[in-house]
């Protein structure tokens, strides 16, 4: 007689454009060798009347989400849930967002260091054309909204040049520090103990004696798609090969992504990274996103599929240990091994994704 093969469920709550970019078939028919089954929650219907889950994964927003979660957890204290409804508002503010970075208690090497650049938030106009409350601040700067929720206003972002720009703008917005970094950014993926860092074209350099002629703003969604803008001039990018950039040190971006993790209680999200021009080994965190778009790192079905048969397990070795307490699974204790050893991967990539 085959013995029963222990089989286990994740339920996933996703909206529409996330679930059909993230919950490919490749991922499911990954998952499902290793005895996992990605269900679909149905939000139409209460989240207690469904399951049993061993594990939610989730990004929906909502105080009626955040309570279905809540009852459904108590029901079900050894449930995983992905991520801590709390553990992710922290990043729909521009500003708690990167305060983070400073609290992180890293010890950092006299070759590389890190931080975040200077920022300002304004909550009216006046303040806002009030040149004297922009002490520390210097054009150009990025102006990004306060709120960071993922909808389409939240990424709609401006490089200022001057302070004719700054009619357009409308407050609550956030003004941070424009700080030249070659034309590249690095987008760094953490999906638990997993580390992968792309290299992608970003904003080119500003010389600051062009200024003011350069007009007052130029509007964009995502710094790393502005480069296909045609504003920008193609002759920037011709003379930079992305390929010769050189990748930050691999043992650098871990440390930084565990200490985010650690601090911020996550464990699905990446970071924005820029080297300063001025000094060659200072980088500056730029933003930080809840559950990004996966599906554009390298190999990212083999990657999710460890992690989630990480969190099942170590789940079942949570519940035997802790049985009569009946107590859940905090996330942030991980190890993520998988199979072959991912806890660290090669810092390599160059995707213009």
């Amino acid at each position: 007689m085959a013995e029963n093969v222990r089989r286990y469920g994740i339920g996933y709550a996703l909206e529409q454009k996330k679930e059909k970019s993230f919950i490919r078939i490749s991922l499911i028919n990954l998952a499902k060798e290793k005895g996992i089954d990605l269900i679909k929650i149905d939000t139409g219907k209460p989240l207690i009347e469904q399951g049993p889950f061993d594990c939610v994964l989730h990004k929906l927003y909502g105080d009626d989400w955040k309570r279905q979660l809540a009852e459904y957890k108590a029901k079900n204290p050894s449930v995983v849930i992905i991520d801590s409804p709390e553990a992710i508002e922290r990043l729909h503010n521009r500003i708690s967002m990167l305060q983070v970075v400073s609290e992180l208690n890293i010890a950092q090497s006299k070759r590389e260091t890190f931080g975040i650049p200077e920022q300002i938030v304004f909550y009216d106009v006046e303040t806002l054309r009030d040149h004297s409350s922009w002490e520390g601040l210097k054009f150009p700067v990025v102006a990004k909204p306060l709120v960071a929720d993922g909808s389409a206003k939240s990424h709609k972002m401006s490089l200022v040049y001057n302070h004719h720009g700054l009619s357009n703008l409308k407050p609550p917005i956030v003004l941070q520090e424009f700080v030249n970094h070659g034309g590249v950014i690095f987008k760094v993926y953490v999906v638990g103990e997993y580390v992968k860092c792309v290299k992608r074209k970003s904003l080119p350099d500003v010389s600051e004696d062009k200024l003011e002629n350069l007009g007052g703003l130029l509007t964009f969604s995502q710094i790393s798609n502005l480069a296909s803008n045609e504003r920008i001039d193609d002759k920037y990018y011709k003379k930079m090969h992305l390929d010769d950039c050189e990748m930050p040190p691999q043992k650098f971006i871990t440390d930084i992504a565990r200490g985010l993790r650690e601090a911020m209680k996550l464990n699905l999200f990446n970071f924005d990274l820029i080297r300063d021009t001025r000094f060659g080994n200072r980088y500056l965190v730029i933003d930080i996103n809840y559950f990004p778009g996966y599906a554009k790192m390298p190999s990212y079905e083999t990657v999710l599929r460890d992690f989630f048969w990480d969190v099942v397990t170590k789940r079942e070795v949570n519940r035997a240990k802790n049985s009569d307490a009946e107590r859940g699974l905090d996330l942030t204790d991980f190890t993520c091994s998988g199979e072959g050893e991912r806890k660290l991967m090669e810092n390599t990539g160059s995707e213009t994704v």
